[in-house]
Protein backbone atom coordinates (compact mmCIF):
# COMPACT_ATOMS: atom_id res chain seq x y z
CA UNK A 1 0.00 0.00 0.00
CA UNK A 2 1.37 3.62 -0.98
CA UNK A 3 1.30 6.46 1.20
CA UNK A 4 -0.60 9.28 -0.13
CA UNK A 5 -1.53 12.53 1.40
CA UNK A 6 -3.90 12.32 4.51
CA UNK A 7 -3.70 8.18 4.43
CA UNK A 8 -1.15 6.27 6.74
CA UNK A 9 -0.28 2.91 6.09
CA UNK A 10 -1.44 0.56 9.06
CA UNK A 11 1.81 -1.27 9.78
CA UNK A 12 3.06 1.91 10.84
CA UNK A 13 0.39 2.88 12.85
CA UNK A 14 0.86 -0.07 14.80
CA UNK A 15 4.41 0.58 15.13
CA UNK A 16 3.40 4.07 16.76
CA UNK A 17 0.92 1.88 18.98
CA UNK A 18 2.09 2.19 22.76
CA UNK A 19 5.44 4.68 21.62
CA UNK A 20 6.14 6.57 24.33
CA UNK A 21 9.43 9.24 24.40
CA UNK A 22 10.90 9.12 27.55
CA UNK A 23 13.67 11.80 28.70
CA UNK A 24 17.17 10.05 29.14
CA UNK A 25 15.80 6.79 27.37
CA UNK A 26 18.27 5.61 25.55
CA UNK A 27 16.32 3.78 21.96
CA UNK A 28 17.40 1.18 19.65
CA UNK A 29 16.21 2.60 16.23
CA UNK A 30 16.04 1.22 12.76
CA UNK A 31 14.97 2.87 9.77
CA UNK A 32 14.92 1.89 5.76
CA UNK A 33 15.47 3.52 2.52
CA UNK A 34 12.89 3.28 0.40
CA UNK A 35 12.30 -0.15 -1.45
CA UNK A 36 14.93 -1.31 0.59
CA UNK A 37 17.06 0.52 -2.41
CA UNK A 38 20.91 0.30 -1.46
CA UNK A 39 21.28 4.26 -2.25
CA UNK A 40 24.60 3.92 0.11
CA UNK A 41 26.63 1.78 -2.06
CA UNK A 42 27.56 3.99 -3.58
CA UNK A 43 30.89 5.46 -1.33
CA UNK A 44 30.23 9.18 -2.29
CA UNK A 45 26.26 9.01 -1.06
CA UNK A 46 27.01 6.97 2.34
CA UNK A 47 30.16 9.66 2.95
CA UNK A 48 28.27 12.66 2.51
CA UNK A 49 25.00 10.98 4.45
CA UNK A 50 27.24 9.84 7.37
CA UNK A 51 28.12 13.69 7.01
CA UNK A 52 24.89 14.66 7.33
CA UNK A 53 23.82 11.99 10.07
CA UNK A 54 26.63 13.73 12.58
CA UNK A 55 25.91 17.09 12.30
CA UNK A 56 26.15 18.41 15.44
CA UNK A 57 22.86 20.61 14.46
CA UNK A 58 20.96 17.47 14.97
CA UNK A 59 22.10 16.49 18.31
CA UNK A 60 21.80 19.55 20.03
CA UNK A 61 19.21 18.17 22.66
CA UNK A 62 19.39 14.09 22.12
CA UNK A 63 22.34 12.31 21.75
CA UNK A 64 24.11 9.74 19.19
CA UNK A 65 25.15 7.00 20.95
CA UNK A 66 25.78 4.95 18.19
CA UNK A 67 24.99 4.74 14.43
CA UNK A 68 25.75 2.56 11.30
CA UNK A 69 24.94 3.45 7.88
CA UNK A 70 24.39 0.47 5.93
CA UNK A 71 23.50 0.38 1.84
CA UNK A 72 19.75 -0.19 2.50
CA UNK A 73 19.14 0.91 6.27
CA UNK A 74 20.19 2.83 9.15
CA UNK A 75 20.76 1.31 12.97
CA UNK A 76 21.80 3.90 15.48
CA UNK A 77 20.89 4.45 19.53
CA UNK A 78 19.83 7.40 20.24
CA UNK A 79 19.41 8.98 24.17
CA UNK A 80 16.46 11.12 24.04
CA UNK A 81 16.88 14.22 25.32
CA UNK A 82 14.75 16.82 26.73
CA UNK A 83 11.71 18.55 25.60
CA UNK A 84 11.98 15.80 22.36
CA UNK A 85 10.13 13.08 21.30
CA UNK A 86 11.61 10.39 19.26
CA UNK A 87 9.36 10.80 16.42
CA UNK A 88 10.72 14.65 15.88
CA UNK A 89 14.50 13.55 16.49
CA UNK A 90 14.01 10.61 13.74
CA UNK A 91 12.10 12.67 11.30
CA UNK A 92 14.74 15.55 11.85
CA UNK A 93 17.20 12.89 11.12
CA UNK A 94 15.67 11.82 7.79
CA UNK A 95 15.25 15.09 6.79
CA UNK A 96 18.70 15.76 7.04
CA UNK A 97 20.09 13.18 5.53
CA UNK A 98 17.53 13.65 2.17
CA UNK A 99 19.16 16.73 1.88
CA UNK A 100 21.97 14.87 1.07
CA UNK A 101 20.71 13.80 -1.80
CA UNK A 102 19.19 16.55 -3.31
CA UNK A 103 22.31 18.53 -3.36
CA UNK A 104 23.88 15.98 -5.11
CA UNK A 105 21.15 16.18 -7.49
CA UNK A 106 19.32 12.99 -6.81
CA UNK A 107 15.75 13.19 -7.20
CA UNK A 108 12.90 10.99 -4.96
CA UNK A 109 12.50 9.48 -1.52
CA UNK A 110 15.40 8.27 0.72
CA UNK A 111 13.60 7.00 3.66
CA UNK A 112 10.44 4.85 3.82
CA UNK A 113 8.20 5.96 6.32
CA UNK A 114 8.14 5.21 9.63
CA UNK A 115 10.75 3.49 11.50
CA UNK A 116 11.26 0.76 14.41
CA UNK A 117 12.09 1.54 17.93
CA UNK A 118 13.22 -0.12 20.92
CA UNK A 119 13.73 1.38 24.67
CA UNK A 120 16.94 -0.03 26.39
CA UNK A 121 16.82 -1.40 29.62
CA UNK A 122 20.11 -1.18 31.25
CA UNK A 123 23.70 -0.11 30.51
CA UNK A 124 24.27 -4.08 29.98
CA UNK A 125 21.70 -3.64 27.25
CA UNK A 126 23.37 -0.89 26.08
CA UNK A 127 26.66 -2.29 25.52
CA UNK A 128 25.19 -5.18 23.70
CA UNK A 129 23.13 -3.28 21.33
CA UNK A 130 26.10 -1.48 20.80
CA UNK A 131 28.17 -4.09 19.64
CA UNK A 132 24.95 -5.41 17.34
CA UNK A 133 24.98 -1.68 15.65
CA UNK A 134 28.35 -1.51 15.09
CA UNK A 135 28.93 -5.11 13.92
CA UNK A 136 26.18 -5.19 11.30
CA UNK A 137 28.56 -4.89 8.40
CA UNK A 138 30.49 -7.94 9.50
CA UNK A 139 27.30 -9.88 9.74
CA UNK A 140 26.61 -8.74 5.97
CA UNK A 141 29.46 -10.14 4.96
CA UNK A 142 30.07 -6.04 3.62
CA UNK A 143 33.55 -6.77 5.68
CA UNK A 144 35.54 -9.22 7.45
CA UNK A 145 36.39 -6.37 10.62
CA UNK A 146 33.90 -3.60 12.00
CA UNK A 147 37.12 -1.45 11.23
CA UNK A 148 37.26 -1.57 7.92
CA UNK A 149 33.49 -0.47 7.41
CA UNK A 150 33.82 3.57 6.93
CA UNK A 151 29.99 4.54 7.87
CA UNK A 152 29.83 3.60 11.90
CA UNK A 153 30.77 5.49 15.46
CA UNK A 154 30.03 5.11 18.60
CA UNK A 155 30.41 7.31 21.84
CA UNK A 156 32.57 4.46 23.10
CA UNK A 157 34.86 4.00 20.05
CA UNK A 158 38.58 3.11 21.91
CA UNK A 159 36.58 1.43 24.86
CA UNK A 160 37.57 -1.58 25.99
CA UNK A 161 34.13 -2.40 27.21
CA UNK A 162 32.43 -2.62 24.46
CA UNK A 163 34.35 -4.92 22.56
Amino acid sequence: MEDSPGQRMPGHEALRRGRVSTMGQVYLVTFVTRDRRPLFRDPAMAHETARAITDRRLWYRSRLLAWVLMPDHWHGLIELGALETLSVCVQRLKANTSRAFRAERRHGSVWAPGFHDRAMRSCDDLKVAARYVVANPLRAGLVDAVGKYPYWDAVWLGNADLG
